[in-house]
């Protein structure tokens, strides 16, 4: 259970990257959520249950051309 007033979103939910962070290893790359959520700095996610969630990349990407 969520100690937390409000409580954080469960990790079934949409909104659940709104956990706060109990564990960050930045030099690792990943952060451990509230609710049990492996949040990865690419923003793809490991849930409890042991499935995983893909990043969620810009749809475009700009590049520098060198003229």
């Amino acid at each position: 259970m969520c100690p937390h007033q409000p409580p954080c979103p469960p990790a079934d939910r949409h909104d659940r990257d709104a956990a706060r962070t109990v564990a960050c290893h930045a030099e690792q790359g990943w952060s451990l959520l509230c609710n049990g959520v492996i949040l990865f700095e690419d923003t793809g996610e490991l849930l409890p249950d042991g499935s995983a969630v893909p990043p969620r990349r810009p749809v475009h990407i700009h590049q520098c051309v060198a003229a």
